[in-house]
């Protein structure tokens, strides 16, 4: 890894006032808030929710006649997620909360995956897992080199324009890698970003395919949380700030942002604060919902901006059972031929809460998810889900459900194929208003989380600029794929 590379100033703090309405909670916000106010701005984060964390928040539920901590489902935190830890590090210095895995399996009819122990180097990867897969030199003479080697030739500017008019399903299809290699190696990684493949720009899939597998030095295999997100992150994260100075205005819903002179309003609840400068890292729809309240937005706010949407329903479906899984399933397993079953976790497995439930009731605690669907009834996506379990893990169909909680949310953004020439990124026309959030532009390879993390980091590295004050670093990997100088037409 290295440090992105921006402008020095040769000053660590910011030597006049520099009053900041961070608009927004969540992982985006919260780096923000951090990297502003370690800086000497006075910050104040304004957040709907009760609490911080965004979509990765947590609140208290009852299950079973006890009290848990819920949460919008599992979340990985991969190893080359540089940034993210960084944050993390504010509050658990020695990620603590964090278990590592040894195994990132993938359950397919037509067999499993594992991406455990795979050489460092990107290059050695392929072999091990054409020989997975089953991918023989008779099936190599049918794919189609150029799209192949679009995996590896990676280009921040030539892949979008050779690549973003397609959508990642055309792209599968061109790629024509046979059915079983396609379904054990490639659907489970393009389901996995929320955007079903025939919504998904081909450009931010061969993005996401050098980012995870061959610009990514530290491997697949990640770590999970083992507490909850509100007690091991959430309920620190608030102290911290508010040791450094941050105003904190929680359970507060931001009505509209305006115009006061050469600064903004920011309405919130029955406040109104002013602030020299803001930063927006709200998700899509309430981004869309502040710039139809906020006219003053107008002249800084492109059209791509406003144009932004979400993507299609997601599911998260835990479920506490009476009985154990069979012996050996994996933390996490992401699936693909299940119908509308993209990972299971066993979250007795690593989540201590969960784990000890399990324990004293001799169950487990299990989540499924499904991204990207292609309906909202709830009903039927909990049949098709409770289905597909009992193929993927047959000893799960006489277990009864002793507790269960169920999400249907549809806040992800989309990222249409034909968008990335114009998706917005972190500034905007008026250098006083930045945007961030896992929606941006970067001009660095970055998804999910780190996107999130990395554009709160740089939309205020952004703002300190304007004032000559020292960015906070950056960590980012290899920049282009390994083969994007010779193919240059990739």
């Amino acid at each position: 890894m290295k440090v992105f590379e921006q402008s020095r100033f040769g000053r660590a703090r910011l030597e006049a006032p520099l009053r900041v309405a961070v608009l927004g909670g969540g992982l985006a916000g919260v780096a923000a808030a951090c990297v502003l106010a370690e800086r000497g701005a006075q910050v104040t984060l304004i957040e709907r929710e009760a609490g911080l964390g965004g979509r990765l928040a947590a609140w208290p539920v009852q299950v079973a006649g006890e009290t848990f901590e819920m949460d919008r489902g599992f979340h990985a935190f991969f190893r080359h997620y540089y940034n993210l830890r960084a944050l993390l590090r504010r509050v658990d210095p020695a990620l603590d909360g964090l278990l590592p895995l040894t195994d990132y399996p993938i359950l397919t009819p037509a067999g499993p995956l594992s991406f455990a122990n795979l050489p460092a180097n990107p290059l050695l990867t392929l072999w091990p897992l054409m020989r997975q897969v089953g991918l023989g030199l008779r099936d190599l003479r049918r794919v189609r080199v150029g799209y192949a080697l679009a995996m590896l030739g990676w280009h921040p500017r030539r892949t979008p324009a050779r690549w973003d008019g397609i959508s990642a399903e055309q792209w599968l299809q061109g790629l024509n890698f046979p059915p079983a290699a396609r379904l054990r190696l490639l659907d489970v990684f393009a389901h996995s970003f929320f955007n079903p493949t025939g919504e998904f720009s081909a450009a931010d899939l061969l993005m996401l395919f050098h980012y995870y597998f061959f610009g990514n030095r530290e491997g697949l295999v990640f770590d999970v949380a083992r507490r909850p997100f509100g007690q091991w992150l959430w309920q620190p994260f608030e102290q911290h700030l508010t040791a450094l100075g941050v105003q904190l205005r929680l359970g507060c819903a931001v009505q509209a942002v305006g115009r006061q002179d050469a600064g903004w309003q920011v309405r919130a609840g029955d406040d109104t604060l002013a602030a020299d400068a803001v930063v927006l890292t709200l998700d899509v729809p309430g981004l869309r919902a502040l710039l139809d309240a906020s006219p003053a937005l107008a002249g800084a706010v492109s059209g791509p901006l406003r144009a932004q949407q979400a993507t299609r329903p997601f599911a998260v479906w835990r479920l506490w059972l009476d009985r154990p899984v069979a012996a050996g399933r994996a933390a996490f397993a992401g699936t693909a031929g299940y119908d509308i079953l993209d990972n299971v976790s066993v979250y007795s497995a690593f989540h201590e809460p969960s784990r000890d439930w399990a324990a004293r009731h001799g169950g487990a605690v299990l989540e499924l998810h499904g991204y990207g669907l292609d309906c909202d009834d709830e009903a039927e996506l909990r049949q098709r889900l409770l289905a597909a379990l009992h193929v993927v893990y047959p000893e799960t169909a006489p277990a009864q459900v002793l507790g269960e909680q169920f999400l249907l949310r549809a806040d992800c953004p989309a990222f249409p194929p034909g968008s990335a020439a114009t998706r917005p990124g972190v500034t905007t026309a008026d250098s006083s208003l930045l945007v961030a959030g896992d929606h941006v532009r970067l001009p660095f390879a970055c998804a999910l989380m780190e996107r999130a993390v990395a554009s709160g980091t740089l939309a205020a590295n952004a703002l300190l600029a304007t004032r000559q004050v020292d960015p906070a670093p950056l960590w980012v990997g290899p920049q282009r794929g390994l083969l994007a100088s010779p193919l240059r037409a990739a």
